[in-house]
């Protein structure tokens, strides 16, 4: 990574952003082997901050900031620099990484399709979850594969079904928000003003199936990205263990979270777990 003050103040606003927006993956990151801190840290702020302009920046014109921002994004990659210090970093990591335009195309197009969409058909649907989380994790892995192209290959199966299982459950867990809210409906054919037990046990069953493919392919990591791995991934089983107690009823008019308190003794538990069988 570059060392110049420019970069280096770039990369720790990345990571200021990473702190203030998600604890839990503020803990995952730091679990991580240390060299992969600032770049994951830029990762989290480029999606973070696409993220924003669909669904926070109410009142301005999502569709125009939006373009510019995907614009000023692949200007920046292409002329490894940006006066936007989140862009900047960004670019840093797009170029010594080699991480392929087409996941961030595919990510940028997600974000789009928050502004197009508001009832996902099966094949959108799919789109969505690729582009939104899937490649996120691609980007990751990259970083953590660096040069070894046939580990980065073996590898990207799950770390798909990883991202899917993340976003799966974000749906669940914000469905009161994205539904009444930004009128969003992600699961295809389902009517939440109706939604039932058996409607959430089957998309439940899919996200299962996800968490058991992303487990063995975590197993496979390089060490020095396991750890921080296996911890999101426990973070999110228990939130998924806490989402599938609760009845549909109640995840339709709350929403489910893991305490910070719970956070700390998951971290120590994954850790300890960690240390003992190095999985």
């Amino acid at each position: 990574m570059q060392t110049d003050l420019y970069s280096t103040t770039a990369l720790k606003c990345s990571k200021l952003i990473t702190e203030h927006y998600s604890t839990s993956f503020t803990l995952g990151i730091k679990t991580l082997d240390k060299k992969f801190h600032l770049p994951v840290y830029a990762v989290y702020g480029f999606v973070r901050y696409a993220d924003e302009i669909v669904d926070t920046f109410h009142g301005h014109d999502k569709k125009t900031l939006l373009a510019r921002f995907k614009a000023d994004t692949y200007l920046a990659i292409d002329e490894k620099i940006s006066l936007n210090p989140v862009l900047h970093a960004f670019q840093m990591v797009v170029n010594e990484y080699n991480i392929d335009k087409n996941l961030i195309e595919a990510f940028l197009w997600s974000m789009e399709m928050d502004l197009s969409f508001t009832n996902y058909t099966d094949d959108k649907y799919k789109e969505y979850i690729y582009g939104s989380a899937e490649v996120v994790g691609l980007m990751c892995l990259k970083i953590f594969c660096g040069t070894d192209v046939a580990q980065y290959e073996a590898l990207k199966s799950p770390a798909c079904s990883l991202g899917a299982a993340f976003q799966k459950i974000n749906f669940l867990r914000d469905i009161k928000s994205d539904f009444e809210e930004r009128g969003r409906t992600y699961f295809p054919k389902i009517d939440f003003l109706k939604f039932s037990e058996i409607e959430k046990k089957a998309i439940e069953n899919d996200i299962k199936q996800d968490f058991d493919d992303a487990f063995e392919g975590i197993k496979k990591l390089p060490k020095a990205a396991k750890m921080g791995v296996y911890l999101a991934y426990v973070y999110y089983l228990e939130l998924f263990k806490k989402i599938k107690n609760a009845p549909a009823t109640t995840i339709m008019h709350e929403r489910i979270r893991v305490g910070d308190t719970k956070k700390m003794s998951l971290l120590c538990a994954a850790y300890l777990k960690f240390q003992i069988t190095s999985l």
